[in-house]
């Protein structure tokens, strides 16, 4: 499954693209807000991206974790991905994570974008979530640039270097306006 923009693609990573999957985890920006925690080792990570390489095979899909490649350089600028409730409710939960050398340029934007017209279009979602760190007021105005809404807070929920923060649920609903 590949998702593509003017300058964006998107591509279901492998087991090939471990070293630079791990790479991308061990930047301490994006690890800022991340409940993951930076990986001690390619091994940590090669679990982390096992369930969405095993999903690639399934024909009910669960989740999806894309690399996104900058066109114009060939050249892979983070990760996004997406995990499905499969159920009646039909909801996805979006995520993203931009190379800080990659930031301010709107990239974060367009993949948001890319994942939102893919849950609706190609899933036949019927919302989209994505929860944000308070504090990270970069996502925050991603979420709202798209059209998402600030639903709620979930306080204390994010475990995130030892201490507990609060998180920010956004959502979007297939009716809701969107020029994308």
């Amino acid at each position: 499954m590949e998702l593509n923009s003017s300058r964006l693609s998107l591509q279901e990573v492998s087991m090939d693209d471990l070293p630079l999957v791990h790479a991308l985890h061990l930047i301490p920006e994006l690890d800022e807000y991340n409940t993951l925690g930076i990986p001690s080792d390619e091994e940590e990570t090669r679990k982390v991206m096992q369930p969405a390489v095993d999903d690639q095979q399934q024909e009910t899909r669960s989740q999806f974790c894309w690399k996104i490649e900058l066109k114009e350089l060939g050249q892979c600028i983070g990760l996004a991905g997406m995990f499905l409730s499969n159920d009646r409710f039909r909801l996805g939960e979006i995520y993203y994570k931009i190379h800080p050398d990659f930031w301010g340029n709107g990239y974060a934007t367009e993949v948001a974008q890319l994942l939102v017209r893919f849950g609706f279009e190609d899933l036949k979602l019927h919302k989209v979530e994505a929860g944000v760190a308070t504090e990270n007021v970069r996502s925050v105005r991603v979420l709202e640039k798209i059209g998402m809404v600030r639903e709620g807070l979930r306080r204390k929920i994010l475990p995130i270097r030892g201490e507990w923060k609060d998180n920010f649920h956004y959502a979007i609903v297939e009716d809701d306006p969107r020029d994308y």
